[in-house]
């Protein structure tokens, strides 16, 4: 159990300011913009080896460098890796370029709200494909690295979105429903979720810790970026949901790096947390501004997703 009282105000800096993880390998996907960068920033100030997985390698050599600029003597180094969640050779490219253990992965990359239905080559819906498969693949291809390293642990990055949709195993990809921005960032949200619960069922002998997590409500990241103005000042009515009170950076990345590198949570897997600490469960979208839903803790829809992404990711 923690032994340190954190909250939604903690930073990621108060999290890892008496960690030492020398020695430690780690991967932060999508760690040239917004939280990614504070993960990265805050898990390298241990003296772990940060890899800045990036779809722009250009753009991710100019925040390592950043980043690296304001490092105490001591922390580790900074590497960057090409990875493009919604292109599959891109992420066995990176899959087939790791070799040695992996002592934590952070799955932060995403997309968020696409106003139009948009697919990839392979004609999956495209939230689904990032957010999800992408992630899938990559942690499932990474597996023995991450077993290999005894104790490793992976970071999902949810979100509250969840609330919007469960996992619609009939239609992922709105072949018959009408498309929706919200409905298909929650879906895709909740199966980052589910991700998390069934590698726990699966990867706990190889001892990795699999965690899910909602960061908060932060302003002014990337991820917002197919947002138009009146999209933000619609959200509520749209989606029935009370935003928590806003973040900064450095605050929305304290559940990530707590998760990835804290002794407090040693042990601790199949789990969702937001502002640091596990989240109650709700039985209702409206009127929350937190809260894991139902549908994404039951095992038997975790095994159901973990069977269906295989499938599609082959």
């Amino acid at each position: 159990m923690p032994t340190t009282t954190y909250g939604p105000t903690t930073t990621a800096a108060e999290i890892v300011q008496d960690v030492d993880l020398h020695g430690r390998r780690v991967v932060v996907t999508g760690a040239s913009s917004g939280i990614g960068v504070e993960t990265a920033r805050a898990l390298a100030s241990t003296g772990a080896e940060v890899t800045l997985a990036v779809r722009n390698v250009e753009a991710g050599r100019k925040v390592a460098n950043e980043i690296a600029k304001k490092l105490p003597s001591g922390a580790g180094s900074l590497q960057v890796g090409p990875l493009d969640l919604a292109d599959p050779a891109s992420v066995a490219g990176f899959v087939r370029a790791w070799s040695g253990p992996l002592d934590v992965l952070v799955n932060n990359a995403g997309v968020m709200a696409l106003p139009q239905l948009t697919r990839t080559p392979a004609g999956y819906e495209m939230q689904f494909a990032t957010n999800h498969l992408g992630h899938f693949a990559l942690t499932t291809g990474l597996h023995r690295w991450l077993a290999a390293a005894r104790g490793a642990r992976v970071v999902a990055v949810s979100s509250i979105g969840h609330l919007f949709c469960p996992v619609v195993f009939d239609d992922l990809h709105y072949r018959f429903r009408p498309y929706d921005q919200w409905t298909s960032y929650g879906q895709s949200k909740s199966a980052i979720v589910l991700f998390a619960l069934g590698a726990a069922q699966r990867w706990t002998d190889d001892g990795i810790a699999v965690n899910a997590l909602m960061p908060g409500n932060i302003a002014s990241t990337s991820l917002a970026r197919h947002m138009g103005p009146d999209d933000l000042a619609t959200f509520g009515q749209q989606t029935d949901l009370t935003l928590p009170p806003v973040k900064t950076i450095e605050q929305g990345a304290a559940t990530s790096v707590l998760l990835a590198a804290s002794p407090d949570v040693e042990g601790v897997t199949g789990r969702y947390y937001e502002d640091c600490a596990p989240a109650p469960q709700v039985s209702e979208r409206a009127g929350h501004t937190g809260g894991v839903a139902p549908y994404v803790l039951d095992p038997n829809n975790a095994d159901r997703l973990w069977r269906v992404s295989e499938v599609l990711t082959r």
